[in-house]
């Protein structure tokens, strides 16, 4: 069992706040075992006693009754027998729980739901309440704002390098490569070989992600165009996109007419669902954003290369994609850094050009660039990768990150390199 440190600990930090902690993300990404056993297990630690400890899975079979709103409020109200201690509420799968219309009221508009429930229990002076709950509803956005602002959310990802790391019990050496190319879903890092791995992960997508999004925006007619666009997005990861050119390959590679409205609406479900994050453009000179186009990345690679049949495992985009989704779980700010600058062309006339950063990370005040770069042993591919890092005007720490391992070293223009793993096994390296 993998220990979740950071997650395990930003639980521990809310404890007894007087707010609902909602653990949101991927489904299978660990959520469940995070609350109730790592969590459950420190309570018991901390000399909470076991009765004191409610925990429903709602997921579970013989659990079913319990997805009726009434039934939930009054299985856990029934187990707070003693008044003055405080009793830890664990709901697991929190969205399974139905909506039913009010039998209080003359009313059949009026409904309960499991956000009712939530705070209910909020208003005993000796409960302290933890939901979990997957992609299909639990979406953080909704969820706080239907707790009114009473609620703190911890966001679950899958497994970090770091973490992936520690437990692996082969040659540490084999890491990165296990790493980039089934990801860190839990389960799958425990499964014994590529056929297992590779079962796991495709099974996972088709009956758990995309059943997930189908079901819950009822467009079970275009599952087709979910799936190819699914793969789509898998095969252009690191690659500048928008819903009019996705548009125009559905039309000339697949001979499938729809239009970009609807694909952006399509991939609104998908960034909803965890399974992929946008991120968008930003003028660095000009300190503003640009709607697009924009990239998007695979919360997991994992489940992006078994979409793909592993076949397109090639490092330069997997490695941006991993870095992407650990500066996100470090809590950054992450967009696309855009550089322009003015130049000439061959006849002398001034033209204005375009360079890329890979990625502009910003938390609070602090900032830095990101360049993302399989190698620079070529003199010439090095000026290439940091040629708009050179050309941003300010102080800001700019980084290159290359696969290779060496020792941290900086150049003449200020530029800092660094190997990828040294780079994603220590967050302090970059202070």
């Amino acid at each position: 069992m993998y220990p979740r440190e950071q997650y395990l600990n930003k639980i521990i930090s809310k404890k007894d706040n007087g707010r609902i902690k909602i653990i949101t993300g991927l489904r299978r990404s660990g959520k469940s075992v995070l609350l109730f056993q790592l969590y459950r297990d420190w309570l018991i630690s901390e000399a909470v006693q076991e009765d004191h400890i409610i925990a429903l899975a709602l997921d579970v079979l013989e659990n079913a009754k319990y997805r009726n709103p009434i039934e939930l409020d009054k299985y856990v109200r029934e187990h707070m027998t003693e008044d003055g201690k405080t009793y830890y509420i664990l709901i697991d799968e929190i969205q399974f729980v139905s909506e039913i219309q009010n039998p209080y009221v003359d009313n059949p508009d009026a409904k309960i739901t499991f956000i009712d429930v939530v705070l209910g229990f909020m208003q005993m002076k000796n409960a302290d309440v933890y939901v979990t709950g997957s992609n299909s509803k639990m979406l953080s956005s909704d969820v706080l704002t239907q707790f009114m602002d009473r609620g703190d959310e911890i966001r679950v990802y899958p497994l970090s390098f770091a973490e992936f790391y520690n437990e692996y019990e082969d040659d540490k050496r084999g890491a990165w490569q296990d790493y980039y190319t089934y990801g860190g879903m839990p389960l799958a890092t425990a499964l014994e070989n590529h056929e297992e791995k590779s079962r796991y992960l495709k099974d996972l997508f088709d009956r758990t992600y995309i059943k997930d999004v189908l079901e819950r925006h009822e467009i079970k007619n275009n599952a087709e165009v979910l799936s190819i666009l699914l793969d789509i997005l898998a095969s252009g990861i690191g690659s500048l996109t928008n819903s009019t050119k996705l548009s125009n390959i559905f039309k000339s590679e697949r001979q499938i007419a729809i239009g970009s409205e609807t694909i952006e609406k399509y991939i609104g479900y998908f960034e909803e669902s965890f399974l992929v994050k946008k991120a968008v453009r930003y003028d660095v000179k000009g300190r503003k954003y640009i709607g697009t186009p924009a990239k998007y990345y695979y919360t997991d690679l994992g489940l992006r290369n078994a979409r793909l049949g592993f076949r397109q495992l090639e490092e330069t985009h997997i490695m941006e994609n991993v870095l992407y989704n650990d500066l996100i779980r470090r809590g950054m700010n992450v967009d696309v850094g855009v550089v322009e600058y003015n130049t000439k062309d061959p006849d002398g006339k001034k033209v204005r050009k375009q360079l890329e950063v890979d990625f502009v990370v910003n938390k609070g005040e602090k900032r830095f660039y990101v360049q993302s770069a399989l190698s620079i042993a070529d003199p010439e591919k090095k000026e290439q990768e940091i040629a708009s890092l050179k050309r941003i005007p300010d102080s800001f720490s700019k980084i290159v990150v290359v696969k290779d391992y060496l020792k941290p070293w900086q150049d003449e223009n200020g530029i800092v390199y660094l190997g990828i793993e040294q780079f994603l096994l220590d967050e302090d390296i970059i202070k």
